[in-house]
C-alpha cells in the first residue's frame, strides 16, 4: 500500500476512534474560580484510544468577558491547571454566537503542565458570520498531543463551556 493512503488511513481511523469514544457529557465537579470568573464543571475524562490518567484538580475556566475588536478579532482567556504530559499541550477555544451548533476556532494557546495555575489568551478572526458585541458561548480545552506509535492522539486534560459576553474594545 502506498504511503500517503496508509497514513490517511491511520490518522483517518485515529479521528474517528477518538469521536467514537469520547464521553459526550459525563458528570463533573465544579471547580471554584477566582474573582471575574464564574466556576464552570470540569471534564477531566481522557479519551480512551490512549490509556491515561488525569490529575485530580486539572482545571480550565473561561473569563465570563470577551474583547471584540472593531476589525473582528475575538479575544478570550482564563486560566488553566494541568499535569503529568509526555506530548506537547494546548490550550484551545471555539465560539458560537446565534447557532450553537455553528462552532468558531478561535486560537491556540502552547500550555505548560506544571501543576500551577497559569493564564491563557486565544485571539483569531470568525470567517462566514459577523460577531457583534453580547452574549457568546465559549468551549475551552486543554488538550494533549501525546506520542503512540507513529500518530499522535489527542488526550483532553480539561474542558469548560461557558457563557461570556463579548464586549466592544
Amino acid at each position: 500500500m502506498p504511503v500517503r493512503p496508509a497514513l490517511a488511513a491511520v490518522l483517518g481511523g485515529a479521528a474517528l476512534l477518538t469521536l467514537a469514544t469520547a464521553p459526550a457529557h459525563a458528570a463533573a465537579p465544579v471547580h471554584a474560580a477566582g474573582p471575574g470568573r464564574i466556576a464552570v464543571p470540569v471534564h477531566a475524562a481522557p479519551v480512551h484510544a490512549v490509556p491515561a490518567h488525569a490529575a485530580p484538580g486539572e482545571s480550565v475556566t473561561v473569563d465570563t468577558a470577551g474583547r471584540l475588536a472593531a476589525d473582528g478579532t475575538v479575544t478570550l482567556t482564563g486560566t488553566y491547571r494541568c499535569t503529568g504530559n509526555t506530548g506537547p499541550v494546548f490550550v484551545t477555544s471555539a465560539l458560537s454566537q446565534r447557532d450553537p451548533r455553528v462552532k468558531h476556532g478561535i486560537g491556540g494557546t502552547v500550555a505548560r503542565c506544571d501543576g500551577m495555575t497559569h493564564t491563557w489568551s486565544n485571539s483569531g478572526q470568525v470567517s462566514g458570520e459577523t460577531l457583534q458585541p453580547g452574549t457568546a458561548h465559549v468551549q475551552a480545552t486543554v488538550m494533549e498531543l501525546r506520542p503512540v506509535g507513529l500518530v499522535p492522539l489527542p488526550v483532553f486534560h480539561a474542558t469548560a463551556d461557558q457563557d461570556v459576553t463579548l464586549v466592544q474594545g
